[in-house]
């Protein structure tokens, strides 16, 4: 008989970094390091992880979650980062570096679209980029992978706001903008997902 165990997925967006600040829009282009704020989300995250018997962490290629694995890992003990690109931010494509504001001007109806939530505009994307809906594809390509694939229980994955938002989204739930630092967990268990909330103070 085939045995079935509890996997947990510590699911963190990184911390904050300089265009997070000015409210610029980073996608893939842009590939700075954390702020100091930043840099105690991190190390909040990591207190945070400490006692929940993290085994490995994936992280995001970019150098601001990569970052933030990093300093987690400092509270995790000998544990290895392994890198993931297909958990990588969003390319935003055309719009990539812009201030929101401007986005929201000269691509009006697309940012409208991409800022909807509605399952109608999943498949919404700016000019050379990607849409939520391959975020989406992407991302639980890696959860399926390591849910069925390895025998890691309890694993620390260090990603972006879209990633996170797009799992809310797989369990009905709305979320546009995910905090610097929140945490995330979710199940799996015979073969199923199971969201659990958020376990950090600020959702």
């Amino acid at each position: 008989m085939e045995k079935h165990l509890v996997k947990h997925f510590y699911i963190f967006r990184h911390g904050e970094c300089p265009l997070n600040r000015t409210g610029h829009i980073q996608g893939q282009t842009f590939n700075g390091k954390l702020t100091e704020h930043g840099r105690r989300q991190a190390q909040n995250v990591g207190m945070i992880l400490k006692d929940k018997k993290i085994e490995v962490i994936i992280s995001s290629p970019m150098e601001r979650a990569m970052q933030t694995a990093k300093i987690v890992r400092e509270y995790l003990g000998e544990i290895s980062i392994l890198v993931d690109k297909r958990i990588t931010e969003v390319n935003m494509g055309v719009v990539e570096g812009m201030h929101i504001s401007c986005a929201e001007k000269m691509y009006s109806e697309t940012y409208k679209k991409w800022r909807s939530g509605k399952l109608k505009d999943l498949m919404t994307a700016f000019k050379n980029g990607e849409s939520k809906a391959d975020v989406r594809k992407r991302i639980f390509e890696v959860l399926e992978y390591y849910a069925n694939n390895t025998e890691y229980l309890n694993i620390a994955i260090s990603t972006h706001g879209i990633a996170i938002s797009q799992i809310l989204q797989y369990f009905g739930m709305i979320k546009r903008d995910i905090p610097n630092g929140s945490i995330l967990l979710l199940k799996y268990f015979e073969h199923r997902w199971k969201y659990e909330g958020f376990i950090d103070s600020k959702i």
